[in-house]
């Protein structure tokens, strides 16, 4: 009897689970992921396919014979129709395997591997500094709206955005690394053998993401927030219960506000990625930008294709966790997606 009122107790909590509506919501989500992938991963082999020149010309060289270039995309495979090449291609992808670099005949799962590391710590590390520099920055300005503070805050803000993320890594470089001598220009200390120099020399090129970002963040997150306190009736509420101005900045519309910052946040992760390629060109690190462009000048077909669908993943998986952010901070979300 136990047992069997065990057994029961266990499917039911199994049966909420599954009725869970964030879990629902999940479900909807990756559901809809799946054809936007499919489709990068169609798009990036067929955009690939059109650029001029091949990997094995690449390999060879501009003295090469036809007889030499067909020898070897026939030893590549590259000779077989473009669909044949994608479907082998996908199904080796949806069992982990991303195929062998034509160029230097590395597993791509590797060579993805070994650089993921650094674009990821260069990741992490500007959005800790942009997001850990906009919050207070806006809080502050949203505080005292049109105060000497707000006004230099925008200044700031304007001018950052007006400012491309490359010619401000350059002056960074040219300030900080060549003038006072503080961070190193180039190169890349990994975690495991030193971290303190690992994060001296990703602090130039995570600045140089991160500005742009804390002064769309900044401005942002400041217009709605002054938006919240000017004109909401939730706010003219709790001031009239006598709560004090930064309970309600704080507990009230900054919560409000929070979704905006949020949606920006995720969307905005595209262009962090495209940053992030530039930037480890400028600062000479081992990342997943510097293996892109590589492959891209190789021809290095397998390569790109991996790196463009992981960019996808990221993309999507962002945009999920924005969602289930939304849901936590607004149980209407999760019950409305029934």
């Amino acid at each position: 009897m136990t047992a069997g009122l065990a057994r029961r107790s266990r499917e039911s909590g199994l049966a909420r689970l599954a009725g869970s509506p964030s879990l629902r919501l999940i479900g909807k989500r990756v559901l809809l992921a799946i054809p936007i992938l499919l489709g990068v991963s169609v798009l990036a082999f067929w955009v690939l396919n059109l650029i001029p020149g091949g990997a094995a010309q690449q390999l060879l060289g501009a003295d090469a014979s036809q007889a030499q270039i067909r020898a070897l995309e026939q030893e590549l495979g590259l000779d077989k129709p473009a669909p044949l090449r994608y479907l082998d291609w996908l199904g080796g992808a949806l069992t982990g395997d991303l195929g062998t670099s034509v160029v230097s005949g590395q597993q791509v799962t590797q060579m993805i591997g070994s650089h993921l590391a650094v674009s990821g710590q260069l990741v992490l590390l500007a959005f800790v500094i942009s997001l850990g520099a906009a919050v207070p920055v806006a809080l502050l300005a949203a505080f005292k709206p049109n105060g000497w503070f707000d006004r230099l805050s925008m200044l700031v803000s304007i001018t950052g955005l007006s400012v491309a993320n490359y010619v401000l890594a350059m002056l960074l470089v040219l300030v900080f690394a060549v003038n006072l001598t503080i961070f190193p220009a180039i190169g890349f200390v990994p975690f495991s053998e030193n971290p303190v120099r690992n994060l001296h020399s990703l602090v130039l090129p995570a600045l140089g993401i991160a500005a742009p970002l804390f002064c769309m963040y900044t401005r942002f997150l400041r217009g709605d927030l002054v938006d919240q306190l000017q004109g909401e009736d939730y706010i003219t509420t709790a001031r009239a219960k006598g709560i004090g101005p930064w309970r309600v900045l704080l507990l009230h519309a900054f919560r409000n506000s929070a979704f905006g910052l949020i949606t920006v946040v995720g969307l905005n992760l595209g262009t962090l990625i495209g940053s992030t390629v530039i930037i480890e060109q400028i600062f000479a690190l081992p990342g997943l930008g510097q293996l892109l462009l590589q492959a891209i000048n190789t021809r290095d077909y397998m390569v790109v294709q991996a790196c463009v669908v992981l960019f996808a993943v990221v993309t999507v998986a962002a945009n999920l966790l924005a969602d289930l952010l939304y849901a936590v901070l607004d149980p209407r979300i999760r019950y409305g997606s029934r």
